[in-house]
């Protein structure tokens, strides 16, 4: 817990409506202060870096850089940073990627006006938050996968294949996504196949609707 009880929060969503919404939630809190906003991951990273925050409020869905990337890079950047995970995705496949990533909470959207506050706590607290419900159904399936000698859902994509499948579903050339991931055409190319080979599909369009299924992007 900061020194002077303040929790200083970093708050990204693409959605400037959302972050109003969101911040009106936090901001009724005498202890919890927004003090730096971001519309993509990119930008959240930026603003960890400009400014001193305890605890960063990240949307899954945003363009450029996911939530779920920007927690990965904002967990190896600063170590003791809190994550908590905002989505409308309830997506066990997510969930466990959210944890991996370094999260230690996950609120829907729909509810976060009923959870938000207390996710907050649990997270300064050190303590992981789990929407109700949430438990019982994410062992279950993950049980059931283990039985029956599925993976389970995060060793489906490596991390850059989700990188590349994210700049895919959003319209990117080869030539684009090379630049943007620093790596050649032809190592897109074959990270491209091995999406369509490991899901099962057959074209751009295909990946496209698997991302906004999967809450990679928003439709």
């Amino acid at each position: 817990m900061p020194e002077n009880n303040e929790i200083r929060i970093l708050l990204a969503d693409d959605h400037a409506l959302v972050r109003r919404g969101v911040r009106l939630i936090l901001e009724g809190e005498p202890d919890l202060r927004v003090v730096a906003e971001a519309g993509d991951g990119a930008e959240a990273i930026a603003m960890a870096r400009s400014h001193t925050v305890d605890l960063a409020v990240l949307d899954i869905a945003m363009p450029r850089m996911t939530g779920l990337q920007a927690a990965r890079e904002l967990a190896a950047l600063q170590p003791g940073l809190r994550i908590l995970m905002l989505t409308m995705y309830d997506n066990e496949q997510y969930f466990f990627q959210a944890l991996k990533a370094g999260a230690c909470g996950y609120v829907l959207k729909s509810v976060a006006d009923r959870d938000l506050l207390a996710a907050c706590r649990s997270a300064m607290r050190g303590e992981p938050f789990l929407y109700p419900g949430a438990v019982t159904a994410l062992i279950r399936n993950y049980l059931d996968r283990a039985r029956q000698g599925h993976e389970t859902p995060d060793q489906i994509l490596t991390v850059r294949e989700e990188e590349v499948l994210k700049l895919v579903a959003e319209g990117q050339s080869s030539k684009d996504i090379a630049e943007t991931l620093v790596i050649s055409v032809k190592t897109v190319q074959r990270h491209r196949a091995n999406l369509l080979r490991k899901l099962g599909l057959r074209d751009r369009l295909e990946l496209t609707r698997y991302a906004i299924r999967a809450g990679l992007i928003e439709p």
